[in-house]
């Protein structure tokens, strides 16, 4: 009786268990979290009996996903009531019928997210193409006692009244170009992996195309996906417009969330960190040349403790150069910042505590004028790149980087 029990419940953890043999799971999707400032934030109202059908598109396909809800911000229990997914077209709330898939959590439709936490839907069977554009419709009774988002999506998200997880379309009381309570989706997989990007609103694609998937993380990954070498490769894009190595800002600081975004998520083997570029400018004007040597200091220990953390965990981590950004209005930066960017630069190339380095400064620059932008890569501010530039960086990158 014992062996027939003990067959039995082998027999149902395989029935449960979503992956066959040798398969993993592997995130095809990702974002930052952070608490959405005021601008950026949803009126309750919004929340109130309302659907939130958001966009995102992943960089690498699968036919069997599960997504993540996050309400890492949240100080009390956020309640879903229902929610769905679908491929459909950026830009438009229409999506197509016969995709909607409904997600479970524990097999219940709705799911109650603990304050602070994340939370895995069930495996679902959902045939997605590297860049399939996914709609994530959530049904909400109120709003959370703290939101948890990521503004920069540069995808339209849709907001209507009524549990409407299931329509195929509806009309939109309200369109928004940001995120809320939704972090990843991960894809079965038997020979894939992801490359983690951990930047500030370059990252993040500020200067790019709302709801045309343009800024440099995504460039790079369809290169990825057009060489059969690292066609199993996702990217995922952890930029946070404003980002800084060392403080929070807008979001917290790389430092801060660097487990989180990078360490946690399925399937990462590699990690690109393009970090710097805010502590550098954010540095008072009326700073002493001792602070502008502690700030290169403090900046390359938090590189050389984002090494650490990443090779604990058996991670290739790649250091990317600092951008020129004289001439920005945003920060009206000095000779002595680019002098601290050049310090930080030159470690970056040249202390080999990185596995490699991608040289974005030298790809970037204004060959007139080295501590500028190159005019046809400027979206105007001399500070962040604008789609050719974007282009530019992704081609900036070495594929042979990920053929390990």
């Amino acid at each position: 009786m014992r062996a027939f029990a003990l067959l039995l419940a082998l027999a149902l953890t395989a029935c449960m268990t979503p992956q066959a043999s040798g398969e993993r799971w592997v995130a095809v999707w990702a974002a930052s979290q952070q608490i959405p400032e005021e601008r950026n934030a949803l009126a309750p109202e919004d929340y109130a009996d309302t659907t939130l059908r958001q966009y995102v598109r992943v960089t690498r396909g699968g036919t069997e996903l599960r997504v993540h809800l996050s309400n890492a911000f949240g100080t009390e229990p956020l309640h879903i009531g229902a929610a769905t997914i679908a491929l459909g077209t950026p830009g438009s709330p229409r999506v197509r019928a016969e995709t909607i898939t409904a997600l479970t959590f524990s097999a219940r439709r709705d799911v109650v997210i603990p304050a602070g936490a994340d939370y895995l839907s069930d495996p679902v069977a959902f045939d997605a193409p590297a860049f399939s554009d996914i709609a994530i419709s959530l049904h909400f009774e109120h709003a959370p006692s703290q939101q948890t988002g990521h503004p920069g999506s540069r995808l339209t998200s849709f907001i209507a009244h009524g549990d409407l997880t299931g329509a195929s379309d509806f009309t939109p009381s309200k369109t928004i170009d940001h995120w809320y309570q939704i972090a990843a989706i991960d894809a079965v997989s038997d020979n894939g992996a992801a490359v983690a990007i951990i930047g500030d609103s370059i990252t993040d694609g500020r200067g790019s195309t709302t709801n045309g998937n343009d800024r440099w993380p995504d460039q790079l990954a369809a290169r990825l996906q057009a060489s059969p070498v690292t066609r199993g490769l996702s990217v995922l894009n952890f930029g946070v417009g404003g980002n800084r190595l060392l403080l929070d800002g807008l979001g917290p600081s790389a430092m801060a969330r660097f487990d989180r975004d990078v360490i946690t998520q399925a399937g990462v083997r590699s990690v690109i960190v393009l970090e710097g570029i805010n502590d550098l400018g954010t540095l008072s004007k009326d700073a002493t040349p001792q602070q502008h040597a502690e700030l290169v200091a403090h900046m390359i220990a938090a590189y050389e403790q984002m090494i650490a953390r990443a090779h604990a965990h058996e991670l290739r981590i790649y250091g990317a150069t600092i951008l020129p950004f004289m001439g920005t209005p945003v920060y009206t930066p000095t000779s002595e910042n680019e002098a601290d960017r050049q310090a930080v630069n030159a470690w970056v190339r040249t202390s080999g505590a990185f596995d490699a380095v991608i040289d974005f400064d030298t790809a970037m620059r204004d060959p007139a004028h080295p501590d500028q932008l190159r005019p046809e890569y400027d979206t105007g501010d001399h500070l962040h790149p604008n789609v050719a530039g974007y282009h530019a960086m992704a081609e900036a990158v070495p594929l042979d980087l990920f053929h390990r």
